[in-house]
């Protein structure tokens, strides 16, 4: 078993916590997380985009002219995509971008994640966040503790609203609970800080297989 310290907001250990090495001792691979990071983007993609193509362009019905006897290129239709204002050729239509990937390669990169977020420094577990009237201010007070200013993380299974109340608020800081934990949100993090009790869902997740 791997020992994790674990702090109080007022980022002083308090004691160490034992998590299982089958998470903690996964090898950093790069190339695995970043096939998983892939898949996650896609599958946020909206694909709403569209273009018309020459038959559903508004007008265009009529011939411009005669076929023959111009001296000019034959037309169909002024909708043609060679003419501006006509359709597009082979545009963007609605799709579904989402694409799976099999559920062991996603922990394995989690797990990839986690050890190399714990390896920067950057993965804090701490006992509890408690903000006593749900002010903002005494959020920026809790992070000054850790020197978290940019791209924080807060992992969290069951917290007071107050403490929802005081984070949300700042643009830097997103709150995660930990049902959601994904690779992208681990390694878009400068830092994370994920409460106690997240170890034993977190353990009961990655150590099945």
């Amino acid at each position: 078993m791997a020992v994790l310290d674990v702090l109080n907001q007022e980022n002083k250990k308090l004691k160490e916590i034992e998590v299982s090495d089958e998470i903690l001792s996964y090898p950093i691979k790069p190339w695995l997380m970043h096939e998983v990071v892939v898949m996650q983007l896609a599958c946020r993609r909206v694909g709403t985009h569209s273009t018309k193509t020459r038959g559903e362009v508004r007008g265009g019905g009529r011939k411009p002219w005669r076929q023959k006897g111009t001296g000019r290129a034959r037309v169909g239709s002024i909708r043609s995509p060679l003419w501006v204002g006509g359709g597009t050729i082979f545009g963007p239509k609605p799709r579904d971008y989402s694409y799976k990937m099999p559920k062991k390669k996603i922990k394995n990169a989690l797990k990839s994640a986690l050890r190399a977020k714990l390896n920067e420094g950057a993965l804090k577990i701490i006992d509890t966040l408690i903000v006593e009237k749900g002010k903002t201010k005494e959020a920026v007070a809790i992070l000054k503790n850790f020197n978290a200013d940019r791209k924080v993380l807060i992992v969290y299974n069951d917290v007071d609203e107050k403490v929802l109340r005081a984070f949300r608020n700042l643009p830097y800081v997103k709150l995660l609970n930990v049902k959601g934990l994904n690779v992208y949100d681990l390694i878009n993090a400068r830092t994370i800080l994920m409460l106690e009790d997240c170890l034993p869902r977190i353990t009961e997740v990655l150590t099945n297989a």
